[in-house]
């Protein structure tokens, strides 16, 4: 075969395979066309297109008298379709786009108009439909917005694209911020939730809503972006509000209160928690960590969570159990060694335990005493010389009060409290029981220690904490909350009385009675100084300590009980009473000034019938208020009885002020207040001078003038 031959064999060859090869792909182009294109063309758009959340508006959180903690407030990210029908014409678009770049960068005032021209120039010749134009921008922004050129020509003429989303915003900052807790949507759970801690975190399948969906188009780099400019598929709904039962006043003065403290003692954290003694609403609650810089923030929710050596303050349940069990009654006497005790191990004759009491309470001393001198010595006697044969008695009757139990708190992240027994790996026969009688060898968090003894506050019954008390949507209640009663009676009248005198004894002639005692309410408590374990030191080190004072007020009628717990203070004196007491003091004197509904006892004042106490004449119901919380009671007849009748106002003139239609009032005696409203309702214009009440109106009450004329009053 010759060599030209077998080339032209070879060509035609290739030719032919090139030819198999062209007709496959046609082959297979009209079938993907014709066969598949219904299947391809459904991935195709499913692919490029797709429904997305919309988020839904949160909650918002509400304290207990209707001010708001939390709530979500629109923000939004706008974009701009840049062929968008009302500008696809290019001569429109360039009229308008000088317009719209001076108007943006007067408004911002972070660009020039130029800048801004140019930016949308070149958007327009990218053929950008989905061009960020700004993000963050408030609801009020966005309205001025809608009006700015371009924009005005409409929702699908203008090309401008609004995406909502939502802020969450704390209307009173870092009040009660570590309660009303966060949800953070950089971090999940092991279910794929959004973290979230606090009642933002407990109350959030309430809170956070239902998500809408909005169907979204990918465009080029991974954008997407509305396909139906902005409009929700499926709308969202909002959440339900959370009534909490925080008081904004009290969440105030408790946070100044302790960390004023830690400031002073230059502790390393602490916290504090005021509770609603009938109902077990907290009323204020704050935690405060010590930072690198010396300052103090909201870390960490103490209250709830940090499992501690209480200390002293637990001896109320340790003379609580021997009281009610019979062991002893509060005169029973007990030799308090001076403070200095030592506990020897009966197997070898040796010192197991040395008891110390922080300063020297006597010898014999009654079982009232040495609990209100918070004598360490004494109740570990106490305790072992009736316990010691069956200490299980003594940890069955610490369980009796639920003391080993969590208190199921609204909140999560409660810790656990423990309450070691006889079984426990960690039980010392010898010195166990005797530990246990002040406050060591168990755990209790701040709050199960204010619940027990909120208990001996309201008569016996003790209840959960209650930190939401109504769940509401769109006005109506969804659902609401009371305590729990955890225990309806953890001792016996009898019991009781006699504990609730030796905690008003602490206060009144114990180691409160220095700092905590007021002459106008009492108070009753325990202050607890509990030494802390350090790492590798155990309890050797002398100088780390957790102070702590937790009680009620008044203490004849119980309203308030609260616990402070300041740990590790630094500086000054480390006695509960010097270090936790100034915190409890300083909030019960303010919650106590400003509640009047607290058991105040205000003297009667007497006046007689020819002089009122003196008060400014306009509304008489708001004076007839006032008066009355004051107490304030005539010994005769008031003004506006009989000469000779008997007092039927309280020796208050109740009558509004009246004037005849059409003609000026009379508003001497007033305040500027009273005078403005009276005299503008008159359709008077008003010029003032001076201070104080009206002495002097320039235009007589009862005269005839033209509404809109000018009234001068004087004030003094």
């Amino acid at each position: 075969m010759s060599i030209r031959t077998n080339i032209l064999i070879r060509v035609y060859l290739a030719f032919g395979l090139i030819l198999v090869f062209a007709g496959a792909v046609m082959v297979q182009l009209c079938r993907v066309q014709f066969v598949q294109g219904k299947k391809w063309r459904a991935m195709s758009v499913s692919l490029s297109t797709q429904y997305m959340n919309v988020e839904a508006a949160r909650g918002n959180i509400f304290a207990n008298d209707g001010s708001m903690l939390a709530t979500s407030v629109p923000e939004y990210e706008l974009h701009m379709d840049m062929l968008a029908g009302g500008i696809a014409d290019e001569k429109i678009f360039y009229e308008k786009v000088d317009s719209l770049a001076a108007t943006m960068a007067q408004y911002f005032g972070d660009r020039s108009p130029r800048e801004y021209s140019r930016m949308l120039r070149d958007a327009r010749k990218d053929s950008d439909r989905y061009a960020l134009i700004r993000r963050k921008v408030s609801f009020q922004q966005l309205k001025d917005i809608r009006k700015f050129p371009i924009f005005n020509m409409g929702k699908y003429k203008g090309g401008l694209i609004v995406l909502q989303q939502n802020k969450r915003i704390l209307p009173f900052r870092s009040l009660a911020q570590r309660t009303i807790g966060y949800k953070n949507d950089n971090a999940t759970n092991a279910a794929g939730k959004s973290v979230a801690v606090g009642l933002e975190g407990a109350y959030a399948d309430y809170i956070n809503g239902e998500n809408g969906k909005r169907l979204m188009q990918r465009m080029a780099g991974g954008t997407w972006m509305p396909v139906n400019n902005g409009d929700d598929e499926i709308s969202p709904k909002d959440g339900a509000d959370i009534i909490s039962t925080i008081d904004v006043n009290f969440q105030d003065v408790a946070q100044a209160a302790l960390k004023a403290q830690l400031d002073k003692s230059q502790a390393d954290h602490g916290c504090v928690v005021l509770m609603e003694v009938a109902t077990g609403e907290i009323r204020a609650i704050a935690n405060y960590q010590r930072t690198k810089n010396g300052d103090y923030q909201e870390t960490m929710n103490y209250a709830i969570s940090e499992s501690a050596e209480p200390g002293s303050t637990f001896k109320l349940a340790s003379y609580m159990s021997l009281i009610d069990q019979g062991k002893i009654d509060t005169s029973s006497l007990i030799n308090a060694e001076n403070g200095r005790y030592d506990l020897i191990n009966p197997r070898n004759g040796k010192i197991a335990l040395k008891i110390k009491d922080a300063e020297d309470p006597g010898t014999i001393i009654s079982a009232k005493r040495a609990f209100e001198e918070s004598s360490n010595v004494a109740a570990a006697k106490f305790v072992y010389a009736h316990y010691h044969d069956n200490p299980q008695e003594f940890i069955d009757k610490l369980y009796s009060y639920h003391l080993n139990e969590k208190n199921e708190l609204q909140i999560p992240g409660e810790g656990r409290p423990r309450i070691k027994n006889t079984h426990s790996a960690d039980w010392n026969k010898v010195q166990s029981l005797s530990q246990m009688a002040y406050g060591y060898e168990l755990k209790l968090t701040p709050l199960q220690m204010l619940t027990f003894y909120n208990s001996v506050a309201n008569n016996g019954e003790m209840i959960s904490p209650l930190f939401v008390k109504e769940i509401r949507r769109l006005g109506n209640t969804v659902e609401r909350f009371q305590a729990r009663v955890i225990n309806p009676k953890v001792c016996s009248d009898e019991t009781l009385a006699k504990v609730r005198g030796m905690l008003e004894g602490v206060v009144q002639e114990g180691t409160g009675k220095l700092v905590i005692k007021n002459n106008l309410y009492s108070v009753a408590g325990k202050t607890g100084t509990a030494q802390i374990a350090v790492r590798d030191k155990g309890y050797g080190d002398k100088n780390h300590h957790q102070d702590s004072f937790c009680g009620y007020f008044p203490a004849d009628k119980p309203k308030y009980s609260m616990i402070v717990v300041i740990h590790d203070p630094t500086v000054g004196s480390h006695l509960a009473a010097w270090v936790a007491g100034p915190v409890f003091r300083a909030i019960a004197d303010r919650v106590y000034s400003s509640d009047l509904e607290m058991n105040q006892s205000t003297p009667i004042h007497f006046v007689s019938n020819t002089q009122l106490p003196k008060a400014k004449a306009g509304n008489r119901k708001a004076v007839q208020e006032v008066f009355s919380k004051l107490n304030i009671k005539p010994m005769y007849a008031s003004n506006n009885a009989a000469g000779n009748g008997v007092d039927t106002s309280s020796g208050l003139a109740f009558e509004e002020v009246k004037y005849d239609k059409g003609t000026v009032p009379t508003v001497t005696g007033m305040g500027l207040s009273d005078a403005l409203y009276v005299l503008g309702n008159a359709g008077y214009r008003v010029a003032v001078h001076g201070s104080g009440a009206v002495v002097k109106q320039s235009v007589t009450g009862g005269s005839i003038i033209p509404k809109g004329s000018k009234i001068t009053i004087e004030l003094q």
